[in-house]
C-alpha cells in the first residue's frame, strides 16, 4: 500500500501486516494452485496489486467500513485476494463452506446481512439464486470462475475478472489508503459461523487483533522463513486455516492452495511443503496406507515394525535428552532407507512445521511420526478463540496431549470438568445473538469450550470428549465415545465409526466401511456378491467384524464393551450433511439418518448374549 510515512498504523490490523508482507517480499511466489500439469503462480506483488484493485472497485460500488462481504468458494489464490482486499476496506468477510446447502447459504447470509457475495462459479452461484428472493441485503454476486457461455444472463452478478477490468476511481485508490490508515486491530475481521456437530450454524466475531495476539505468540515457537512453503488443503471457511493462511503469507512463505481434500496426497508430493497443518484423520491415512503396503509380505511386516522399534528407541532418548545408545543409532540409518525415507516422501519430505488440529490425537500416532523422524504437533482450539487455545512445540510436547496454553491467555476446568478459557483472541461474541453469547462466555470472560478434559502435573491439557458427545447409559454410566472410536479407527476396513447408547442399556455401533477394504475381506472369506450393499448384512462380515472389535477393545471396561453393531451403506460425507469440513462426525445427524438402524439394534430391553460384539 502507498500508505504515508507520517502516519502511524496499527500493526494488530491484518491487512497492514499482510501489506507490509506484500512490500516485504514483492517479487518472490506467494499464491499458487496446479491447472493440469502445471503451477499458475501470484508473487506477493500481484498478490497485493489485485487486491488493492478490487478494493478500490468495492469502494466505488458503495461497499461501507464493517458491511459483510460473503466468500462461497474452494480453496484457490482468489479466496485470499478477496480476503485482503475486504480487509483492506475494512469490510468484514464471512466465509461460506463450499458444500453448504441452499438453506445454509440463506441462513448465513440473511443473518450476517451480507451486501456482497464472492462465489466460486455457477453451482455456488445457483444455490444463491435459489434463495435470493430471501436476502434483502445482498445487492450483488461476483464469481470467480469467468461465466459459462450458457449461463443465464442476470445484471445482479458479474464475474471477477470482469469487475477487474473495469478502470477504477482515483478517489476510491485513495480511500483505501485512508481506511488503511483508520483500520484498528478492535475492528472485526471476521464474521464465522461455526458448523457445529448440533443446531443452526451462530456467527463467531472474530477481531483483527486476536489473530495478530496469535500470531505474535507462535512467532517464539514457530519461526518461520519465506523459503518456507505451506498446503493450504483444510476449507478456509474455517478458522484454523484461515488462521494458519495469515500466519503463513505474513511470513513470506508460499501458500498452495488445494480445492479438493480427495487430491491431497498427490498435491503433497507435487507441492512438497515445508509446512502441514492438517487434521487427524489425514495423519491416521497415512500410518493406514504405510501399513496396509506391507501387509500381505510377513517379511515386510517384520521390516516395518522393526524399523519403528529403531526409530521409538532412537526418539525416546533423544527426548530425554540423551543420546541413543551405538545399539540403536547403528540400526537407524537402514531403518530410514528401507521405511521412513518412503513415508517422509508421502509427506511431501521433511517439514519445519507439522501440526494437528480440530479433534484429539491418539498417542500412538504420534509416536508413528515420531519414529519416523516427524514431530506432530497437537493442538487445540475453537473457532470462538479464533482458533488457538493450546498447542504443543518444538520445545515444549507431552505426547497425548494437545500443549500448554498460549503465551497471554489462561485455563482452567470448571464445572463437569470442562475448559474453560480466557484470552485476547476470545470471540466479541455471537453475531445478532446476545443470549447464545452470555451462555458461552460468562462475566469474567471465560469461554465455556463445551469439551471436557484436565491438566496434567506439567501443564498440558488432555482432551478428554465434548460434553454434549458424552453418553450417559440408563445404568448410569458415563462413556466417553470419542476415544473408543479412535481405538476402532485404526483399522482400515472401518472409515467411519460411531458408537451410540445415550439412555439405552448398553453401547452399539455404526460403521461406514471402506469400499475397497471391504470388498477385499469378502474375496478374503470367498463370499459372491452382485451389490456391494449385500455384503452390509452379511453374518460372515459381522462375524469378522465382531473378531475385530473384540480384540480392539478388550482391555476396555464392561460397560465400555459394544453390544451390537451395523454397517452403513450411505457413507459419511460432507455432502450429504453428516461431517464438518474438519471431518468430525456430526454425531445427532448421524442418529437422526439412521435411527431405524439404531433402534433395530435396541429392540430387546438387555443385551442379547448372542449378539454381544465385546465379550
Amino acid at each position: 500500500m502507498t500508505l504515508r510515512r507520517d502516519v502511524t498504523v496499527d500493526r494488530a490490523h491484518l491487512a497492514v501486516r499482510l501489506h507490509e508482507a506484500v512490500a516485504r517480499h514483492a517479487e518472490r511466489p506467494a499464491l499458487r494452485i496446479r491447472e493440469g500439469d502445471h503451477w499458475r503462480v501470484h508473487t506477493f506483488a500481484e498478490f497485493g496489486a489485485a487486491a488493492r484493485a478490487l478494493a478500490a472497485h468495492l469502494i466505488d460500488h458503495g461497499v461501507r467500513a464493517g458491511d459483510r462481504v460473503a466468500v462461497f468458494s474452494a480453496n484457490r489464490p482468489e479466496w485470499s485476494i478477496v480476503d485482503l482486499a475486504c480487509l483492506s476496506v475494512r469490510a468484514v468477510p464471512v466465509p461460506v463452506y463450499p458444500t453448504s446447502t441452499p438453506d445454509q447459504v440463506r441462513h448465513i447470509l440473511a443473518d450476517s446481512g451480507c451486501v456482497w457475495l464472492f462465489c466460486e462459479g455457477r453451482s455456488e452461484l445457483e444455490r444463491v439464486q435459489l434463495v435470493w428472493g430471501e436476502l434483502p441485503d445482498l445487492l450483488r454476486a461476483v464469481t470467480l470462475d469467468d461465466p459459462d457461455e450458457d449461463a443465464p444472463a442476470d445484471d445482479r452478478v458479474t464475474s471477477l475478472s470482469a469487475l477487474l477490468a473495469q478502470p477504477s476511481d482515483e478517489a476510491s485508490a485513495a480511500e483505501v489508503d485512508r481506511r488503511l490508515e483508520e483500520a484498528s486491530g478492535d475492528d472485526l475481521a471476521s464474521i464465522i459461523y461455526t458448523s457445529g456437530t448440533t443446531g443452526d450454524p451462530r456467527g463467531a466475531m472474530l477481531a483483527h487483533e486476536a489473530f495478530a495476539f496469535e500470531m505474535d505468540a507462535l512467532e517464539e515457537f514457530f519461526p518461520l522463513t519465506p523459503d518456507d512453503s505451506s498446503l493450504c488443503f483444510l476449507p478456509l471457511s474455517h478458522a484454523l486455516e484461515r488462521a494458519w493462511t495469515y500466519y503463513v503469507l505474513v511470513h513470506g512463505c508460499l501458500n498452495t492452495y488445494v480445492r479438493s481434500a480427495a487430491t491431497v496426497a498427490e498435491q503433497l508430493v507435487l507441492a512438497k511443503p515445508t509446512l502441514m497443518v492438517s487434521v487427524p484423520r489425514l495423519y491416521e491415512k497415512v500410518i493406514a496406507t504405510a501399513r496396509e503396503r506391507v501387509a500381505s509380505s510377513p517379511v515386510k511386516q517384520r521390516i516395518f515394525d522393526w524399523a519403528l522399534r529403531v526409530g521409538a528407541a532412537c526418539q525416546s532418548a533423544y527426548r530425554a535428552g540423551r543420546r541413543p545408545s551405538l545399539f540403536w543409532r547403528a540400526q537407524l540409518p537402514v531403518a530410514d532407507k528401507l521405511v521412513f525415507s518412503s513415508i517422509r516422501d508421502a509427506l511431501g519430505g521433511p517439514k519445519t512445521v507439522m501440526a494437528c488440529g480440530g479433534a484429539p490425537l491418539r498417542p500412538e500416532v504420534e509416536e508413528f511420526f515420531s519414529a519416523c523422524g516427524m514431530l506432530l504437533c497437537q493442538g487445540y482450539g475453537l473457532t470462538e478463540a479464533s482458533p488457538l487455545v493450546t498447542f504443543n512445540s518444538p520445545d515444549a510436547f507431552r505426547f497425548g496431549t494437545a500443549g500448554r496454553v498460549v503465551v497471554g491467555g489462561e485455563l482452567r476446568i470448571g464445572d463437569e470438568d470442562e475448559i474453560y478459557y480466557r484470552g485476547p483472541n476470545v470471540m466479541r461474541g455471537y453475531w445478532n445473538d446476545p443470549e447464545r453469547t452470555a451462555e458461552a462466555i460468562d462475566e469474567d470472560g471465560w469461554l465455556h469450550t463445551g469439551d471436557v478434559g484436565h491438566l496434567d502435573d506439567r501443564g498440558f491439557l488432555v482432551i478428554t470428549d465434548r460434553i454434549k458427545d458424552l453418553i450417559v447409559t440408563s445404568n448410569g454410566k458415563n462413556i466417553a465415545p470419542g476415544p473408543i472410536e479412535g481405538i476402532l479407527l485404526t483399522d482400515p476396513l472401518f472409515e467411519h465409526a460411531v458408537i451410540l447408547g445415550n439412555n439405552r442399556p448398553y453401547l452399539t455401533l455404526l460403521v461406514s466401511p471402506s469400499a475397497p477394504h471391504l470388498e477385499a475381506l469378502a474375496k478374503q472369506l470367498q463370499i459372491a456378491w452382485q451389490d456391494r450393499s449385500e455384503l452390509l448384512t452379511n453374518q460372515a462380515i459381522l462375524d469378522e467384524l465382531r473378531g475385530r472389535i473384540r480384540e480392539k477393545t478388550a482391555k476396555l471396561a464392561h460397560h465400555e464393551q459394544i453390544g451390537d453393531l451395523r454397517l452403513m451403506l450411505e457413507s459419511i460425507s460432507m455432502d450429504n450433511g453428516l461431517l464438518t469440513p474438519t471431518l468430525k462426525v456430526k454425531r445427532r445427524e448421524v442418529e437422526k439418518r439412521f435411527k431405524a438402524l439404531i433402534d433395530e439394534m435396541y429392540v430387546k430391553a438387555s443385551r442379547p448374549k448372542q449378539d454381544a460384539v465385546g465379550r
